[in-house]
């Protein structure tokens, strides 16, 4: 059996213990647990920004992304110093607000971050996202799918960004004013695939079994809900080409770009280049859409 490298690395005055740094998390990406920790390192200004205070649910790959996994909600025993925790409905999560932490996790080979769509303690959503999924392993025309429902968001006045999920979807983000309920987002979200189901029904879905979809893109306005999580943007993925979930323009999205062309391996350099396209859209008000929903009931 080989024998465990164990070590740590200080990182803010903390000391985060590191073991197998030559472990391959992605063999086909040649990524190491080494290369991984720093790639988290660089990721982390714009991936700590989108789990900050709220309730983290990580998936972990202790062998790398081609062996067994398991969700983790419950907060591991022991914990750092430096790892915060909250209660929430019997479950102590992590919270992830800080880069010990997030190396912290990247060692117990935590490759996925799925955030909650709540902030601790609170009930309100953080933002509004639309979750795009193929039924298909994959299919080519998921980016097409997306550029329409972003055609519709905009024909209603609302700035969205789209991002892979880092595997074979994409959501559209729409940043949104504090004060809205997820029930309302769910009454909007509802209009809006049904209006794009039936404009396009031989791409889109809305329905839940995934058996009856045939090779419908499913259309989920559900996903989006308290208790529910979603991928955080610039979360890695388990995926063979190391893919990242990232935000992209609308002008990228109808070049039709494949999800593993964003990933650990170039999202530092994109980054670089682009910055967090997220940030470049104002928190919106859905108001008067919902308004006028109310009154066509």
């Amino acid at each position: 059996m080989p024998k465990t490298v164990r070590g740590t690395i200080t990182v803010e005055g903390y000391e985060v213990p590191v073991s197998n740094p030559g472990k391959l998390l992605w063999p086909e990406a040649g990524i190491t647990k080494r290369d991984y920790l720093k790639k988290l390192a660089e990721l982390s200004p714009y991936l700590l920004t989108y789990c900050r205070n709220r309730l983290l649910t990580t998936i972990r790959y202790p062998g790398g992304v081609d062996g067994p996994f398991f969700y983790q909600k419950n907060a591991p025993e022991p914990l750092p110093d430096f790892v915060k925790t909250a209660t929430h409905e019997n479950i102590r999560y992590i919270v992830l607000d800080n880069l010990p932490a997030l190396l912290w996790l990247g060692n117990l080979a935590s490759i996925e971050f799925h955030p909650s769509l709540h902030y601790v303690h609170d009930s309100l959503p953080c933002e509004w996202m639309i979750d795009l999924d193929p039924t298909l392993e994959e299919d080519p025309r998921i980016m097409e799918a997306a550029a329409h429902v972003g055609d519709i968001l905009g024909s209603l006045g609302l700035q969205s960004v789209p991002k892979t999920s880092g595997a074979t979807g994409v959501q559209i983000i729409v940043p949104i004013e504090y004060g809205v309920t997820f029930d309302e987002l769910r009454t909007l979200g509802h209009f809006i695939a049904r209006f794009v189901t039936e404009r396009f029904p031989s791409l889109f879905t809305i329905e839940r079994l995934k058996k009856d979809r045939g090779d419908k893109i499913y259309f989920d306005y559900l996903q989006h809900y308290s208790g529910k999580t979603l991928a955080a943007p610039y979360t890695p993925r388990a995926k063979p080409a190391a893919s990242v979930s990232t935000p992209l323009t609308w002008e990228e999205v109808r070049q039709n770009p494949h999800p593993s062309e964003f990933n650990l391996n170039n999202i530092a350099q994109r980054l670089q280049q682009k910055g967090d396209l997220l940030q470049a859209v104002p928190p919106q008000s859905v108001d008067l859409i919902l308004k006028h929903l109310n009154r066509v009931k």
